[in-house]
C-alpha cells in the first residue's frame, strides 16, 4: 500500500500526539519531523504511555515505509549516547537474536568469541512476549549484575574481551517502547522489531554485528518471507550507520535445546561450554561464532576448539566474576513442579515453539506488566525432542514454578502443541540462509 506523507504545519514543538496517532491510524506515513518529535517527547514524558501504546498499535496495523523505519531508528539512537570502543585494542563485534524459545545462544557464544580474540560489547535485553531475555537469564546467577558503568565496560573489553550490560543510556527511547510493546500486544511488528534491535546495536558501538533472525512458529513474524524482509531491513540499517552487518535465518519451529526459562537455560549453556549440551544449541552457537569472527577479521582460532579445550569456559567464568556473579552458587529452580507424560509409545513429533514459550511465560519466567519481576526458577525441561523414541508413561516435559496456581494455564498452552506418533517428523535445516 502506498502511503502519503503527513507534514504537520509549524515547527516540531507544535506537533501533538493525537495528530501523530491519527496520521498513522489512517495509513499515512509519518514525516521526519513527526517521528523526531514523538520519540523525543515520549523519552521525556511529554507523550504518555497510553498515547504511545495507541501509536504502536497503529504502526502494528498499518506498517511503516523503509524511510520511516530508518528515521524511527535514527531518532531512537539519537535519544541517548553512542558508545565508541575504537580504543579497546581488540576487534569489536556483537550478535543479536530476534527472539526465540530456548534461545540461550548468547550465553555460550560470547565467551567463544572472547577466546578467539574478539571484544563483545553486549547491550542485552529482557524478555519480550513469549521469548526470554539474556539479562533475565544471567541475573539468575547469584550476584551477577548488568548495571555496570561505562568505564567498567571499557575496562572489561580491554582486559577480558566482553561486557554484558543493560542498555542504560543507549537508545533510552527504545527501552521505554520495548517495555510497552511487551504488554500491549505489539511485539510482532517488522518496523518495531527492526528499529528496536538496530537502535540499541548501533548505539552500543560495535564495529560489526551478526543477526540471528528466527523463522517459524516461535518467531515474532509469521512467515519466512517476513523474516527475510526483517533480516534485510536490519542489515541495511546497520550499514547505513557504519556497522558491518550480516544475518543468518535460523529455524524456530521447535524450541532450541532441552530447556526453556531463565536459570534452566543458564545450566544448559554451562553444559555447552563444558563440551556437551544439545546438538542444535552447539551447532548454532559455533555457526554464529564463525560469522562473528569472520566479520571481525579473526581467523587464528577455530571457535569449536574453544569448547573442546575449555578456553571458552574459562572466559565465561572470568566474565561472570567480573560482574559480581558466583557460578559456585546453585542456580534457582522453581519450588513446585508438574510433569507431562507420554500417553503412548512411539516417536516424538514436532513441538510448537510458540506454545512452549507461552507456557513458560505463564509459569512466571516472563512479564505481564512493565518492570514486573520474573521468576528465575520458572521454566521447562523437554525430555524428548522431535524424532526421539518415546515409551508410554515416561515424562516428556517437566514444568517448574514458585507459584503452583500457574501450572493450569501453562498446561493449557501446551495442550495440542506436541504429539507422539509412529514416524519422525521431517528434518529441517537449523540454518536456513545467510543474508549479507
Amino acid at each position: 500500500m502506498t502511503q502519503n506523507t503527513f507534514d504537520a504545519p509549524g515547527p516540531m514543538s507544535h506537533l501533538d500526539a493525537p495528530s501523530v496517532i491519527r496520521t498513522k491510524r489512517d495509513g499515512n506515513a509519518l514525516s521526519d519531523a513527526a517521528i523526531d518529535w514523538v520519540i523525543d517527547a515520549y523519552t521525556h514524558d511529554r507523550v504518555t504511555d497510553g498515547q504511545m501504546a495507541a501509536l504502536l498499535m497503529a504502526i502494528f496495523l498499518k506498517g511503516m515505509s523503509g524511510h520511516e523505519i530508518a528515521r524511527w531508528t535514527a531518532a531512537m539512537v539519537a535519544s541517548g549516547e553512542r558508545f565508541d570502543f575504537s580504543d579497546v585494542g581488540r576487534p569489536t563485534v556483537d550478535k543479536h537474536s530476534t527472539g526465540g524459545v530456548g534461545d540461550k545462544i548468547t550465553i555460550p557464544l560470547i565467551p567463544i568469541v572472547m577466546a578467539c580474540g574478539g571484544a563483545v560489547p553486549q547491550a542485552a535485553g529482557r524478555g519480550l512476549g513469549h521469548t526470554g531475555g539474556t539479562l533475565d537469564k544471567l541475573e539468575s546467577i547469584s550476584g551477577f549484575t548488568a548495571e555496570i558503568t561505562k568505564p567498567q565496560i571499557h575496562q572489561q573489553l580491554r582486559d577480558l574481551g566482553a561486557a554484558i550490560f543493560a542498555a542504560g543510556e543507549l537508545a533510552p527511547a527504545d527501552r521505554k517502547i520495548y517495555a510497552l510493546r511487551d504488554v500491549t500486544g505489539t511485539t510482532e511488528s517488522l518496523p518495531l522489531i527492526a528499529s528496536s534491535v538496530m537502535s540499541k546495536k548501533i548505539a552500543e558501538g560495535a564495529a560489526a554485528l551478526v543477526l540471528d533472525t528466527k523463522v517459524g512458529s516461535g518467531a515474532f513474524l509469521a512467515t519466512e518471507a517476513e523474516s527475510r524482509e526483517l533480516a534485510a531491513t536490519m542489515v541495511a540499517l546497520g550499514r547505513e550507520h557504519g556497522v558491518a552487518t550480516r544475518a543468518l535465518l535460523t529455524d524456530m519451529e521447535v524450541p532450541l535445546g532441552r530447556t526453556v526459562g531463565n536459570a534452566v537455560e543458564v545450566a544448559e549453556s554451562l553444559d555447552v561450554l563444558a563440551g556437551g549440551g544439545p546438538e542444535d544449541v552447539v551447532e548454532l552457537t559455533v555457526a554464529l561464532a564463525r560469522e562473528m569472527c569472520d566479520a571481525a577479521g579473526l581467523d587464528a582460532v577455530d571457535p569449536a576448539q574453544t569448547l573442546e579445550d575449555g578456553t571458552a569456559m574459562d572466559r565465561f567464568r572470568a566474565l561472570i566474576a567480573a560482574q559480581g556473579g558466583d557460578l559456585a552458587a546453585p542456580l534457582p529452580i522453581g519450588a513446585h513442579s508438574e510433569t507431562v507424560v507420554a500417553p503412548r509409545g512411539g516417536t516424538m513429533g514436532d513441538i510448537d515453539a510458540m506454545a512452549v514459550g507461552l507456557a513458560v511465560w505463564r509459569l512466571g519466567a516472563g512479564r505481564s506488566a512493565p518492570g514486573e519481576r520474573v521468576q528465575f526458577g520458572a521454566g521447562m525441561r523437554i525430555h524428548r525432542r522431535p524424532g526421539e523414541p518415546v515409551t508410554a508413561g515416561e515424562t516428556l516435559f517437566t514444568l517448574y514454578s514458585d507459584t503452583p496456581e500457574r501450572f493450569g494455564p501453562a498446561l493449557s498452552e501446551l495442550d495440542g502443541a506436541w504429539r507422539v506418533g509412529d514416524e519422525a517428523p521431517p528434518a529441517r535445516p537449523l540454518i536456513i540462509d545467510r543474508i549479507t
